[in-house]
């Protein structure tokens, strides 16, 4: 079926009391194929939820400008521009990433994965979301300690300086750790909700 509420077993404002008075409210679950999934489709046309396909479609978006802003600062010298590009792109991350965190928590994802609620994930399925995850913690770390000490050892407005040497060193594995978070994000998408 299509992306949205599965309308046959809840709907948005399905609020009630129990016998003894409790409100119950019903969370929206999907449907694919005839498979009563918790939370919302993506629009991929995967098992994956929204916010699987919004993230997986963020992280295209987010290593296709950082890769450009790369380009801004290193050939074009602009400066203040790759400043702004990459507050942007972390901002954007904040709000994508912790909307991703709250769907899961909410949701969860091995159903989806495994095709079938209850039914098992594929070995190869957490390989690759430990690998993903691995990359996913050490960019969360590394990416914002770049930005912060960029934002407090560089002059305003950004020029290079005393600065310079260490921030290409550590936003070169910023910028690499961030690649390979994309990458086995990408390949755990495909190896839980497509094949």
């Amino acid at each position: 079926m299509g992306a949205g509420w599965n309308s046959s077993r809840t709907s948005c404002n399905n609020k009630e009391k129990d016998i003894h008075g409790t409100l119950r409210i019903s969370l929206p679950v999907a449907n694919f194929e005839g498979v009563g999934f918790p939370g919302w489709d993506g629009f991929l046309g995967t098992r994956a939820s929204l916010m699987l396909d919004v993230v997986f479609v963020a992280m295209i978006a987010v290593t296709s400008v950082m890769i450009w802003s790369i380009y801004q600062v290193r050939r074009r010298r602009k400066f203040l521009l790759h400043k702004r590009v990459q507050l942007v792109l972390a901002g954007a991350l904040v709000i994508v990433v912790s909307a991703f965190e709250i769907d899961i928590r909410l949701y969860g994802w091995q159903d989806r994965a495994a095709g079938a609620p209850g039914g098992p994930v594929d070995p190869w399925v957490w390989r690759a979301l430990y690998t993903h995850l691995f990359f996913a913690i050490t960019t969360t770390l590394l990416w914002p300690w770049v930005i912060y000490r960029a934002w407090k050892l560089f002059p305003k407005p950004p020029r290079p300086g005393d600065h310079s040497s260490s921030h290409i060193f550590w936003a070169r594995l910023a910028a690499l750790d961030m690649l390979l978070t994309a990458l086995t994000g990408w390949i755990f998408y495909g190896l839980a909700f497509v094949s």
